[in-house]
């Protein structure tokens, strides 16, 4: 627009308003004041002809949408933080209720915390596992080579069709599938982490194999199948395996704790501690630190224990097992009462765990148990020495190799 004469005239109405006004008097437009630069006084008449009024024009409607925009921006980040403090209310009402009712006996918080993760999971996880099943359903029928692509399309498609109404008839169709198919990395590596998942890991074993022949430079796949050896009595083989699946794809949790495992079940405790030691480099969880006290506990540096069990309840309070285990350690240092208020602890964490409730009542019966153990004896002698025992440590471990951690 142009300024003449002491006015500011309206790039919308063309009104002539007056200097220092914002706003337009008649239509109420943000004005926008061009300055011309003091080098175009002595620019010829013919250069400054319609061309730069046009131009002017042009960029006092780039600068209006701009400052419209920047309002409308303004506007969103005070909602998100309007937001982000009532989400926050709500979080902290909601842990205060869960102390309440666990101090009070009423539902432990353990609990309380299971059923939430099992509506987050529900709430949250079912459409993005929808999608992404979508997304994977259509990558295994991409990548199928063979003759009777009709069947094996159709296969694939009522199986995932089922997996989303929720019935596990699913899998039975994309196993006839994977029949069809035995090159399918995708196929084989969805079928053997589902069972994997479920703790079958001689199916997940099979499927992993196989998924490992198609695509041999997968680290991921090379993991699971290292971790499905390991729990099918393959100490070497999974060795192997996990171990050049930290050479090429780093570092990870589920990796140093299955080796840190493998090489407790050898008692090989010194060794388990520097797996351990990389799997809470990797992930810095409860689990590490229990995992590293544990260890810790075996090989007689109780303080070091200690200071390990307090970093994962520090983390998560509700962690019965490590304020069991801390109890042990306190009542082999002659610390009676720290034992019995870390029993105390742990019973708090579960009431319903007999373990916890006859530590408290009697520790000289506790003095003389076998302190805990990774492993469980599964049919005739067997141990899954990755995933058996502790379920906690089991889940931690299977989230952290499938890639989908839940929340704490």
């Amino acid at each position: 627009m142009a300024n003449a004469r002491g006015k500011i005239f309206c790039q919308r109405c063309k009104a002539a308003n007056g200097l220092g006004e914002e706003l337009c008097a008649r239509c109420g437009t943000r004005l926008m004041l061009v300055v011309a630069p003091s080098a175009s006084r002595f620019e010829a008449g013919a250069a400054s002809g319609g061309m730069e009024e046009h131009l002017l024009e042009r960029i006092t409607a780039i600068e209006s949408n701009i400052t419209r925009l920047l309002d409308r921006m303004q506007q969103m980040a005070d909602l998100l933080l309007r937001q982000n403090r009532s989400t926050q209310l709500n979080t902290a009402l909601i842990d205060a209720l869960a102390d309440v009712l666990d101090d009070a006996g009423v539902i432990p918080r353990r609990r309380v915390t299971a059923a939430w993760r099992e509506r987050y999971r529900k709430e949250n996880g079912d459409d993005e596992s929808r999608s992404r099943g979508g997304e994977v359903c259509e990558n295994i029928i991409k990548l199928y080579k063979g003759e009777e692509h009709a069947l094996f399309t159709r296969l694939v498609r009522e199986g995932f069709a089922q997996l989303e109404r929720g019935k596990a008839g699913g899998f039975r169709s994309l196993e006839r599938a994977a029949a069809l198919a035995a090159d399918n990395v995708q196929l084989n590596n969805f079928l053997g982490a589902h069972y994997f998942s479920k703790g079958r890991t001689a199916l997940a074993r099979d499927y992993f194999s196989r998924a490992l022949d198609a695509d041999p430079e997968n680290w991921r796949v090379r993991l699971l199948l290292g971790l499905a050896c390991g729990d099918e009595g393959e100490p070497e083989r999974a060795r192997e395996l996990l171990s050049e699946a930290v050479r090429r794809g780093g570092p990870s949790f589920a990796a140093h704790c299955a080796l840190g495992r493998l090489s407790a079940a050898e008692s090989d405790w010194k060794t388990a501690l520097a797996e351990f030691k990389c799997a809470l480099a990797a992930r810095a969880c409860p689990e590490a630190h229990y995992l590293l006290g544990l260890v810790n506990y075996r090989l007689g540096r109780d303080r070091t224990a200690l200071k390990h069990l307090a970093k994962a309840v520090g983390l998560d309070a509700s962690y019965g097992a490590a304020f069991y285990l801390s109890g042990l350690i306190h009542l082999r240092l002659g610390e009676r009462e720290r034992a019995a208020g870390a029993f105390d602890a742990a019973r708090s964490t579960d009431k319903g765990e007999p373990l916890y409730r006859v530590a408290r009542r009697n520790l000289e019966r506790v003095w003389a148990a076998p302190p805990p153990s990774l492993f469980v004896e599964k049919g005739r002698g067997r141990r899954r020495l990755v995933t058996g025992g502790d379920d906690r440590l089991a889940a931690a471990l299977q989230a952290d190799a499938l890639g989908n951690p839940t929340p704490r």
